[in-house]
């Protein structure tokens, strides 16, 4: 996933943007408003994990907004501030879920995966496609001669493409998924990783439709 840190603290942050990007996502760190507002606007992020003090106002008060925008994209709240009255007020202003500093990094990585699944419509984290079965929340394709190894960029797009599943992905919003703002895109990147797939998964498991993008069948 393509996911926004919002996070003035230096240590969380860094702890926080590690722990996820070992956990196959993609990340970019904003650690104020005014940069989480430039961000928000350039890309389709896929989950929001948001501070809620935060040097130019409150995390409380950008959710607020976002949610008056119509933007639906699933909101984590990350805080120390733990009064019931301050998770309800969180929860009320359109958050998924609610995470008490300090907590544990795993509970973290456990509860964006629930909260993605649940916006991708299917809370199961176990999928198929044809013969193998894919355990997403353990990163793991099991085949008919067993354990199907997958780069962390090859994850990325299978997941990109499982969370809309059905639907056409086009190749920009993959790329998204792979690429930090600073980073080089080569034009056939997205090919390449889509080819690895297929060898890897069949031919038929990932269909390309030109001009649009990429889908997985239902």
């Amino acid at each position: 996933m393509r996911i926004l840190l919002i996070e003035d603290d230096a240590g969380i942050g860094s702890a926080v943007r590690d722990q996820i990007a070992a956990d196959g996502h993609l990340v970019d760190w904003a650690t104020d408003l005014a940069d989480a507002r430039a961000f928000l606007p350039m890309v389709a992020y896929d989950l929001v994990l948001l501070d809620m003090m935060l040097p130019d106002g409150t995390g409380i008060a950008l959710l607020r907004d976002l949610r008056q925008q119509g933007l639906t994209t699933p909101v984590i709240i990350l805080t120390a501030m733990d009064r019931i009255t301050d998770r309800i007020d969180g929860l009320n202003a359109g958050a998924d879920d609610y995470l008490v500093k300090p907590f544990d990094l795993s509970e973290l990585s456990a509860r964006i995966g629930a909260v993605a699944r649940r916006y991708t419509g299917n809370p199961n984290p176990q999928l198929r496609i044809g013969s193998f079965a894919l355990d997403m929340a353990q990163r793991r394709v099991d085949g008919t001669q067993g354990v199907i190894d997958l780069s962390q960029r090859e994850w990325i797009i299978l997941e990109a493409l499982l969370q809309n599943r059905g639907n056409i992905v086009a190749k920009s919003r993959l790329e998204d998924r792979l690429y930090s703002f600073d980073a080089e895109v080569e034009s056939n990147t997205i090919e390449v990783y889509v080819s690895r797939l297929r060898k890897k998964l069949g031919r038929d498991s990932i269909e390309t439709l030109r001009g649009l993008g990429y889908r997985v069948a239902r």
